[in-house]
This record gives C-alpha cells, sequence and structure tokens, in this order.
C-alpha cells in the first residue's frame, strides 16, 4: 500500500531543478563577465580583433610588399570595405550569413537548425554561425567544439556587434578569413588562386573564392573536381537573393577559371638575406618570442635589384664553370646609410650541397681587395701621399719565414709613386706601406672600417697587406661604402621597421654614421680607384664603366677567391666568385671572375641616375708634381712628365722637381757673339730631373 514517503521524490526533483537552474545561470553570469572582461583589450580596435592569433615573422621590401614568412606567419594584407568589390561581400553574406544586416551578432534560425542537426548527429558537429561569430572564432577563439566555447563565441559576437557597424565586421572579416593555399585575406586569396588584385575579379572568381571557405583545405589545388561545383552553388544562392541576375548567373557558370601558378603570392626572393634577418631579430628577442610575435618587418632589399643581382650572379657563374668556378655571391648597399639592397649569398639556395652557405657573410681571403684599406690607414695617419715614392723591386723580410712579395706579373718596376701602386694593384709597393704602417695599425683601421674578423694581430705578419687575414664580403663592401660616403661609415643594416602584430611600430632604423677615416682621406682612395688613365697600365679598360666609379679587384692565393668592390658616391656594390670548399678556379682573376658581375650591376643599377663625382672636401689641395718623384713640379710647358695630385693640406711636397731649361734657339751666323757661345746638349729635352727646397726655385 503506498504511504506519504512516496511523494518525496518530485519534491526533491523540483528542489534540484531549480539548483541546477540557480547554477547554470550563476555560471552563465559568470562566463558572460569572464569573457566580456577578459577579452575587452582584444575588442578595442579592429587590429587587435583580426591579429589577436597571428604568430610568426613575415618580412616585406622597402616597399612593404611581402615576400618571405617564417614560423607559419599569415600572409595577410588589409584591404578597406570600400576597395573590396561588390560582388565579393554579396557572396559572402549570400552563402555564409544571408541575415547579416538584420540580426545582432546571433541568428536564431541558424541556432536552432544547427542545434537539430547536432541533437541528431549526437555531437557538435554543425555550426550555424553568423559571420560575427565566425570572426571571432577565427581571431579571437580556439576551434574546439565544445558548449562553453560556443557561449563564449555568443557573448564576443553580441559585443563585436555593439561596438561596431556592419560594414567594420564584413571587412574584418574578409581581411582575417582562410581561403587556403596560406592565403589569410580577400587580397593575398585573389593573388595566390588568380594572380590579380580583388578589385579584378569576375564574377565566378568571387564567387569561388567564397566557395571555399567551409573547407578550404579542399581547394589547395583547385583544379580538383568540385570547384566549379562550389562556385555554381554561390551563383545560385546570389541569383535567389537577388545580387545578381538571371543573365548574369548563367554567363558565370560559362566562366572557366584560370588559376595561377604562383602560389601564394610570396616571392621568397633572397633568402639568405631573409635568414639573415631572421637571426638578427633571434639575437635581439629570443627565437620563441619571434616565432609567437607575429611581426611585420620591413626590410631594406629592393625586390627589383635583387632578381637582377640573383640572375647576374647566376649567369656569369655558369659561364665560369669549365674554369672550376662554382659558386658567387654580391652585395648592394646604399653609402649613405648602409641599407642593403640586394645580396646573393649564393649562386643557388636549392643547392644541396652550399646552396645554404651565405658567402657574404662567411670568411674568405680578399686578395688585393683589402689594400685600400691599408692605404687608408697610411694616409690618415699622415704616413704616405699619393705621391710618395715605394720601392717595387726585389726584397726579402726576415720572419722566422723569410716572405719575399711579388707582383702579380712578377716584373718589378722599380721606383713608383702610391697612387701608380695602389691603381694597379702592385703587391711589393702595398706590403711597404704595410710595414710602414704596423699590423696593428692596419687592424685597427680596418675595425675602424667595419671590418671585425681580425681579432688576434700576432696571427699576421706583412702579407695581411695582400688580404692574406680572412674578410666577410658583406663587411667589406660595407669599408668601402664608408669611402664613397665621404669617411662616415654606416653599419650594413637589413631592418628598416617592425611592427607588431598590431600593426604598432616598435622600432625604426635611423642612420647614426660615424667617420672611419676622414673625409681627406676617403677622397684620396675615391681618386686614386676611380683613375682609369693611372690603372690602364696593368687593367686597361677593363674595370672602367660609363660614369666615374671607384673600383679595385682581388685574387686570393692559387685563384682561390675572385674579388671586385666598387662605388659611386651613392651605390656600394661587391661580389664575389669561388667554390665554397676552397678548391682552386683555374686563373679566374678579379678581373675576369668578378668582375663583369659588377660592372653588370652597377651599370644596370645606375642607369638613368644623375652621374656624380668624386669631389675634394676642403682639407685637400692639388698640385702638379713630377711623374717620376712626385715632387713639385715648377716648369710650365712639360707635358707628359708631369700630373695634378691630391694632397691632404700639411703632406704637400716641400721640395721642387727641377727640369733643365730649354735650349737656346740656333746661332745666327752673322752674330760673332753667339757664334762663340757654347753649343747646347741635350737639346729638346731635360737631361736630369732633381730636387732642390721649393724656395730656392725661380719662376
Amino acid at each position: 500500500m503506498p504511504t506519504g514517503r512516496e511523494t518525496d521524490p518530485p519534491i526533491i526533483t523540483k528542489i534540484d531543478a531549480l539548483i541546477a537552474t540557480l547554477a547554470l545561470s550563476t555560471t552563465s553570469l559568470f562566463v558572460v563577465f569572464y569573457t566580456t572582461i577578459a577579452y575587452a583589450r582584444d575588442l578595442a580596435t579592429p587590429e587587435k580583433i583580426m591579429n589577436k592569433k597571428d604568430v610568426g615573422l613575415t618580412l616585406l621590401d622597402r616597399d612593404m610588399k611581402p615576400y618571405f614568412t617564417f614560423y607559419g606567419a599569415k600572409n595577410k594584407n588589409f584591404i578597406p570595405i570600400d576597395q573590396t568589390p561588390l560582388n565579393i561581400r554579396n557572396a559572402v553574406i549570400a552563402i555564409e550569413d544571408k541575415d547579416f544586416y538584420t540580426h545582432s551578432g546571433l541568428s536564431i534560425k541558424s541556432i536552432f537548425r544547427s542545434a537539430f542537426s547536432n541533437l541528431r548527429e549526437g555531437e557538435l558537429a554543425y555550426g550555424g554561425s553568423t559571420l560575427t561569430q565566425q570572426l571571432v572564432k577565427n581571431t579571437l577563439l580556439n576551434n574546439q567544439k565544445n558548449f562553453m566555447r560556443k557561449f563564449q563565441e555568443a557573448v564576443l559576437a553580441y559585443e563585436i556587434e555593439k561596438k561596431y557597424n556592419k560594414e567594420k565586421i564584413l571587412e574584418m572579416y574578409l581581411n582575417s578569413v582562410y581561403f587556403g593555399k596560406s592565403a589569410y585575406g580577400i587580397d593575398e586569396a585573389a593573388k595566390s588562386y588568380f594572380g590579380k588584385a580583388p578589385q579584378e575579379l569576375t564574377l565566378a572568381e568571387a564567387a569561388f573564392l567564397t566557395g571555399v571557405l567551409p573547407t578550404p583545405s579542399k581547394f589547395t589545388t583547385p583544379e580538383v573536381s568540385g570547384a566549379n561545383g562550389r562556385r555554381d552553388l554561390v551563383l545560385e544562392k546570389m541569383y535567389e537573393q537577388k545580387y545578381i541576375s538571371l543573365s548574369e548567373l548563367e554567363e558565370a557558370k560559362k566562366f572557366e577559371l584560370a588559376f595561377s601558378k604562383n602560389g601564394n603570392g610570396l616571392s621568397f626572393a633572397a633568402p639568405h638575406f631573409a635568414e639573415m634577418v631572421r637571426q638578427q631579430l633571434v639575437q635581439e628577442y629570443g627565437e620563441e618570442y619571434i616565432a609567437n610575435s607575429g611581426f611585420r618587418v620591413r626590410t631594406t632589399i629592393d625586390l627589383q635589384r635583387q632578381d637582377f643581382a640573383q640572375k647576374a650572379v647566376a649567369q656569369h657563374v655558369a659561364k665560369l664553370r669549365r674554369s672550376n668556378a662554382t659558386n658567387g655571391a654580391a652585395v648592394v648597399l646604399d653609402p649613405k646609410t648602409g641599407e642593403i639592397l640586394a645580396l646573393v649569398g649564393s649562386v643557388d639556395w636549392s643547392d644541396n650541397i652550399f646552396g645554404k652557405v651565405n658567402i657574404t657573410t662567411s670568411l674568405r681571403q680578399p686578395g688585393s681587395s683589402f689594400k685600400p684599406v691599408v692605404y687608408a690607414g697610411a694616409f690618415e695617419q699622415r704616413i704616405i701621399t699619393p705621391a710618395t715614392v715605394l720601392k717595387d723591386e726585389p726584397i726579402t723580410y726576415k720572419l722566422p719565414q723569410p716572405y719575399s712579395p711579388k707582383d702579380y706579373d712578377n716584373k718589378f718596376r722599380g721606383h713608383v709613386l702610391a697612387r701608380r701602386a695602389l691603381a694597379n694593384s702592385l703587391n711589393i709597393p702595398a706590403v711597404e706601406v704595410g710595414v710602414k704602417m704596423g699590423v696593428p695599425n692596419i687592424i685597427s683601421t680596418a675595425d675602424s672600417l667595419g671590418i671585425s674578423t681580425f681579432q688576434d694581430s700576432s696571427r699576421f705578419g706583412p702579407a695581411i697587406a695582400l688580404g692574406a687575414g680572412e674578410v666577410k664580403l658583406l663587411e667589406l663592401t660595407g669599408a668601402y661604402a664608408a669611402f664613397a660616403n665621404n669617411g662616415e661609415y654606416n653599419s650594413p643594416t637589413g631592418i628598416l621597421e617592425v611592427f607588431d602584430k598590431y600593426n604598432n611600430n616598435i622600432y625604426s632604423y635611423f642612420p647614426s654614421p660615424r667617420f672611419a677615416v676622414s673625409p681627406e682621406t676617403s677622397f684620396l682612395i675615391s681618386s686614386i680607384l676611380s683613375d682609369n688613365k693611372a690603372r690602364a697600365e696593368v687593367f686597361g679598360s677593363v674595370l672602367t664603366i660609363s660614369r666615374p666609379a671607384a673600383v679595385k679587384t682581388g685574387t686570393s692565393q692559387d685563384y682561390r677567391d675572385s674579388w671586385t668592390v666598387g662605388y659611386t658616391p651613392s651605390l656600394a656594390v661587391g661580389v664575389w666568385v669561388g667554390n665554397n670548399d676552397n678548391k682552386r678556379m683555374s686563373n679566374v682573376a678579379g678581373a675576369l671572375g668578378a668582375a663583369p658581375i659588377w660592372k653588370a650591376l652597377m651599370e644596370e643599377y645606375l642607369a638613368g641616375t644623375p652621374r656624380e663625382n668624386f669631389s675634394p672636401p676642403g682639407g685637400v689641395l692639388a698640385l702638379r708634381v713630377c711623374s717620376n718623384n712626385g715632387l713639385v713640379l715648377k716648369s710650365p710647358g712639360s707635358s707628359g712628365v708631369g700630373y695634378s695630385e691630391y694632397f691632404i693640406k700639411g703632406t704637400e711636397p716641400t721640395s721642387a722637381c727641377i727640369l733643365p731649361k730649354p735650349s737656346p734657339p740656333p746661332v745666327l751666323a752673322s752674330s760673332p757673339s753667339q757664334e762663340s757661345a757654347p753649343q747646347p746638349q741635350n737639346v729638346g729635352g731635360p737631361a736630369s730631373v732633381g730636387q732642390v727646397p721649393v724656395s730656392q726655385v725661380v719662376n
């Protein structure tokens, strides 16, 4: 027989239901409160919403065009809604959220429809999300399918709808949604799939891009079956919702889609440069931080110059393969800022043996291309002038192992002036200058010019003047750039600006030049290295280009390295050719290996730019001197004997070069006094060249 206690369970059930309802309500309120507070900062600006989940590193060229990514970075380019074609906007709304302009972030119809489907399937398989909810899911939350995340999605969608108008929400969505093929946002999608800007998309192309949104991974290769089907589905929805006419529908369905083969739009140019920039950022911030940063870095690279340099190096190295040369490298700098405009680290990045090696930052012997550093130090310390007499004759330096330098052509020219010695790359005089300076002073000069590889002076002897020490192409080109910039050195840099994921500028590069050598010394070096007449004795016209340019070649021992480095006041270019494994080339000197590449780069980059000359600074004066001893030439009409030379004030010669007076005219027979005059000797030319103090010369 039933008792009164049998009626208790329904009472307990009601209490439990009440408690459960209160708990659920409390939990819901807590979730709403927590979500609103926790994500308040993330909703503050459109940039914070769109970019919160961005990671990795994106490199931009100097014109802000993305070309390289690391650590899974999203390649995005923002397009304002008023620049987004109407067909794209209408297509997205038609297929993804037809009630977009009437709901407040949530669509009750879609929620019930998806809830019914989920109950039927027994799991959260269907979304029913509005565009605003999709924006939240794509940019702010993870992809987990649970009721808590779904509730947070609804809360944040509602908050976004309160804060932003519909056009701004649609703009954020179109600039952040994933289209497949590593493309985020409509701009990159249009480029990745069709190789064009969004404004150039046809109706059919716009419909296709919208059609890939639900499952973009299926269309990474768009030629797969179903591509046209997705496009047609979007077109039909647009027609049903009166966004397009029947004729537009039929015409778009007939349109044949032509897909681009350029991948995700990134060129991945300058890989050695890109890796160098990445390493610099890692050194500054740490790799884990960079990997998760979402940084966008505007670099100094000029992609057009880079492309030309890459091709020029590759083409010439290909010609030199028969001479056992397999690799090349090049650096292009702006002397006034230190910005790296192009950098070819190796001839072929994809080469499995040496392709990944960045020769521009590797240690190689520069040969004679190091001589200007030695001469610059000697000029700076007033040890020599361009008119100093040096000896190009046999000599042996008494070292633990006797050292007898020889010139490249094994000739001896006797006494030569410093200008002639450097312009023609004579080895014996260069060693003489180096000995006058001393190894520590040479290393000090190199260090001031940004060459960091000579740490231990005890390792080097007189041969350091001939480039026996190892340097980096990037640093040596930077040193030459200082000569181009009137002695002011700018450390080579590859970074102009760094932006965080929210597009805040956190770093900007400003040149901070310092004087490595004086303007006077720089001018003397530039004057000699640009003297086509002076170097013609050895080089002919092989280094001459269409405008004034200072240039020096270098060849290491046994033809293991071929160098050419040169500049104008606004451009510095360094080139290397050789083998990574240090094998010998077959007689590939600097003038044959690296010089043709240098000339090609200089002529290409300087085309259409103003002609520039190297102008002497106020601390330099010009004097006519004798060609054989560098002393002041006082006799007029001495063509072929003297030339005009530059000196740092205070270093000009104090003695004069004396030429014999010209022979008197022949004596007339009718003049007795003239008949008895002594006959002149060596008529028509000087008998000898002597020297006396300038103060004793009578003009």
